[in-house]
């Protein structure tokens, strides 16, 4: 018998006809060959595997094969991955690095091609990636779908270049994913309506449920930083075929514990329709992205799970085209080594790259109010606190200094501030920033800010932590990005400095994942680019002082 022919008996849970059943899978070839119901309950519960319907590898700070080994372990077979992060930094030769990277692994990762790269005009990338590019993508088997349309200001204003990537991706039949947060009523229905099929931004119910009346599946996010299962779950009884699951960024020490078999658990602990949860986690994802994802069908792969019971979903063992990939918390996948890629061009910088000076006649400032698992911040205005003439970080107000740096060529560094870290010394920096990914860093004084900056600039990428007494860094040697080491080894480091930032003062539950989404333009309501601070809802830059 073949390593990918075996039977395995448990009890089924057959998701299309709603019923559990004693049977015995007959696994020849890597399929499915035939289904026998048994007589006897058994001890463990047989399911398709669960889809993460969308998530940036790279933010777990792992190259795909690494996200895999760790990923099977919680029941995850698929993936439907958005490459757009190492785009902004590396374009065509970062969607290649992980598609190349990809290649061979027992995982089905599903990859998109990048919509926006950059982001938006109002920011410095690393490289574009242009309708062209997007075309030559989408004709890539490997390519699945268009990623998310994060500008969507630009549909509603009919952007040629966005409608060229649209139109494409519609050509081809492939589906195109949004990202829209916030908008409702016409402008989310004319946004769905230029062929926009997903959306994964909602953080009230009240928009996905506008965003559902005009056609959106809507993806229900449990990051790292964005958290809204508690404000969508209920959809999945409401809405059963219209609801999905995704991730968007999980950070290492995260994947480590669960993946989506924790939203799985939550979920029918919530008192959801079991059927109905395990629709939205395995089966929506397969219709919707027309994945060659078994579903424990006859003649589908074998891509399942053995789980101890309906409670708690412990994962014993995943199967992908009958491959044992996962065994009682053991990785059956192994490691393989690579070629590193990077576009790092930062110098080390002074801490008088930092000062803010006061304008005449001016103490009024604008600042960046940032909320724990959530990636929209409030604009308010406060004071700025002056010493010598120039504006200062106040941790006992909570308004510490941001900065964002270019990483591409050298530039003086953005200045704004921002409330909702908690520092109350020391400060901490990273090459995680969307969508660009220059160096982003908050601090309560510019001598521990550029501290923190230039740990991270001279490591070539990083999340770094400097205070007067402690200064460590995790290097993220692949395009400032991703590590070269394996889940745990990541996991430990990356718990280790998420520590120290709250050692610092920060209460936020993952401080450094929410400081990356400070640079996210397209997000709502004010946030900082390389090029000054930037109106998410005017979308234009603003003045830092009133």
């Amino acid at each position: 018998m073949s390593v990918n022919s075996f039977q395995i008996s448990g009890n089924l849970v057959d998701i299309f006809n709603q019923r559990i059943f004693p049977a015995t899978i007959h696994v020849a070839g890597g399929k499915i060959e035939s289904i026998d119901e048994i007589a006897g309950y058994l001890n463990s519960y047989l399911l398709p595997g669960f889809i993460d319907a969308h998530v940036h590898v790279e933010s777990s700070m792992l190259v795909p094969r690494e996200f895999a080994r760790a990923a099977v372990l919680h029941g995850t077979v698929a993936t439907i991955s958005d490459p757009h992060e190492i785009a902004n930094v590396l374009g065509m030769e970062g969607v290649r690095f992980m598609l190349d990277n990809a290649e061979g692994v027992p995982f089905k990762f599903y990859f998109g091609a990048p919509a926006c790269v950059p982001a938006t005009a109002f920011e410095t990338a690393g490289a574009e990636i242009s309708a062209k590019h997007v075309c030559d993508l989408l004709d890539d088997p490997r390519i699945n779908y268009l990623s998310e349309v994060m500008d969507f200001p630009g549909v509603l204003a009919g952007d040629k270049s966005l409608l060229d990537k649209i139109q494409a991706a519609t050509e081809r039949e492939k589906p195109i994913d949004g990202h829209a947060p916030g908008l409702r009523g016409q402008e989310a229905r004319a946004y769905i309506e230029a062929g926009i099929s997903t959306d994964h931004e909602c953080f009230t119910k009240e928009e996905a449920l506008d965003k559902l009346a005009a056609g959106a599946k809507i993806l229900i996010r449990e990051g790292s930083a964005a958290r809204n299962f508690d404000a969508l779950h209920t959809l999945m009884d409401e809405s059963p075929n219209q609801c999905m699951l995704c991730s968007d960024d999980k950070h290492p020490d995260d994947l480590q514990l669960g993946h989506i078999n924790e939203l799985v658990l939550r979920a029918v602990a919530c008192g959801s329709s079991l059927f109905n949860v395990l629709r939205a986690a395995c089966v929506n994802p397969v219709v919707h992205y027309g994945l060659d994802v078994g579903l424990l069908r006859i003649g589908d792969d074998a891509d399942f799970i053995e789980v101890n019971n309906l409670e708690r979903f412990d994962v014993l063992r995943t199967y992908i085209r009958g491959q044992l990939v996962a065994d009682r918390g053991k990785r059956c996948i192994d490691s393989r080594p690579y070629a590193r890629v990077n576009e790092f061009n930062a110098e080390s910088y002074r801490t008088e790259d930092f000062v803010c000076p006061i304008p005449s006649g001016s103490r009024k400032m604008h600042v960046v109010e940032a909320f724990d698992g959530q990636l929209i911040t409030k604009r308010r205005i406060a004071e700025a606190r002056v010493i010598h003439g120039q504006a200062v970080s106040d941790p006992s107000r909570d308004i510490l200094k941001l900065t964002v740096a270019n990483r591409y060529r050298r530039a003086a560094p953005a200045v704004a501030f921002i409330s909702g870290f908690g520092l109350r010394q020391g400060g901490i920096a990273s090459s995680v920033a969307h969508d660009s990914h220059n160096i982003i860093a908050v601090g309560v004084d510019d001598e521990d800010l550029c501290a923190a900056v230039n740990l991270v600039a001279n490591a070539a990428g990083g999340l770094a932590i400097a205070s007067k007494e402690v200064q460590d860094i995790l290097p993220l040697p692949i395009a400032g990005l991703m590590s070269d080491k394996s889940c745990n080894h990541v996991g430990a480091a990356y718990a280790g400095i998420d520590q120290l930032a709250k050692q610092l003062g920060s209460s936020l539950r993952a401080p450094f994942m929410t400081l990356s989404f400070m640079a996210l333009l397209v997000m709502p309501e004010i946030k900082l680019s390389d090029r000054g601070l930037f109106d998410g809802v005017r979308f234009e830059f603003m003045p830092l002082f009133v």
